[in-house]
């Protein structure tokens, strides 16, 4: 079998078994904010991951505070659906500036989102790694790194974002052509940022549910679109002469959806136009690099086995299509 094929082969099972919940990066979050009185409240949210496995309730990432807090009383903590919440009110003595907080350690290739909010100043976000756990607090947001954590987590939620992503593949499977793919995914980008942007900074917004079902939605009818073209080559559906209108359209409602998770990340003060600038730079560097393997990998299975080419594509078509089928099933019923 050729590595092009094995690489094909890889996507579909990757898509077969991809999350229900596909819309969110469900990253871990922890904050520290300041309260009246000289109070800190540390909150944090563990996604199930950080949980031991085989050892249940056995926690891997715990809370680090800042060195000059203790806390004041006992912590809270309690289960929501996939993530483990937490509370705990603290007493800190003297400016926090220069000081660190996160969590103790994290999985793999894990992510995580820390927010520190005082009461007056800036409100400062920090991407943490697993080789960098904890963030360290500045005097000030720094603008150069807000622009390489959010270039960073746009192009994680478009690689990572399941629908997302399906969305764009089943875009390159249906109109194929290297340019209009490209010009596309482009124009997805622009209406994406109109809704992300507007909605970010209040001037829109649309309840999470039927967003995510229109989502869902966009990827069932490129899908069908996508096997209408593999049964009849000649055929040109409305998405292949007007690929544009289509990405254009959907595109808007997926803004919506990135807004939903940026609103759990959050944008730091001071520094929002950076921040958002640099998480639709990150989506479409994102959207390109998928563009651009999906293109490679059509390409050399069309070379190396042009007669797997056609079973290939719509083993992958049926695929993304069962998958958008089901979360807009599930979206819609709940």
């Amino acid at each position: 079998m050729s590595h092009a094929l094995r690489a094909l082969l890889a996507v579909f099972l990757a898509v077969l078994s991809a999350p229900a919940s596909a819309d969110e990066l469900r990253p871990a979050v922890i904050e520290l904010a300041e309260r009246d009185g000289g109070v800190w409240v540390l909150e944090w949210k563990l996604p199930v991951s950080a949980v031991a496995p085989g050892q249940a309730g056995v926690v891997l990432a715990q809370p680090v505070l800042p060195r000059t807090c203790t806390p004041a009383g006992e912590a809270v903590r309690r289960a929501a659906p996939l993530a483990l919440l937490g509370r705990q009110e603290l007493r800190c003595a003297g400016d926090l500036s220069g000081l660190s907080f996160g969590l103790s350690e994290l999985i793999g290739t894990s992510d995580a989102i820390a927010r520190f909010i005082p009461r007056e100043g800036a409100v400062q976000t920090f991407r943490l790694t697993a080789a960098a756990p904890t963030a360290t607090i500045a005097a000030a947001p720094d603008t150069t790194q807000v622009l390489v954590d959010y270039l960073v987590i746009g192009a994680e939620h478009i690689l990572f974002g399941w629908d997302h992503l399906l969305f764009v593949i089943a875009l390159v499977l249906l109109v194929r052509g290297p340019w209009p793919v490209v010009k596309a995914a482009t124009v997805f980008t622009v209406a994406h940022s109109l809704t992300l942007v507007a909605t970010s900074l209040g001037y829109a917004g649309l309840p999470s549910r039927p967003v995510e079902a229109i989502i869902a939605l966009s990827i069932v009818f490129l899908a069908l679109e996508a096997l209408i073209v593999l049964r009849d080559p000649d055929r040109h559906t409305f998405t292949r002469r007007l690929p544009w209108v289509v990405a254009f359209a959907f595109g808007l409602f997926h803004g919506f959806g990135f807004a939903g998770a940026l609103a759990d990340i959050g944008l730091p003060q001071g520094e929002v136009v950076t921040a958002l600038l640099a998480f639709n730079l990150g989506v479409e560097a994102g959207q390109l690099l998928v563009i651009a393997l999906t293109l490679a990998l059509l390409a050399g299975l069309s070379r190396t086995l042009p007669k797997a080419e056609a079973p290939a594509l719509r083993v992958a078509t049926y695929a993304i299509g069962a998958v958008g089928s089901f979360w807009l099933i599930e979206r819609v019923i709940g």
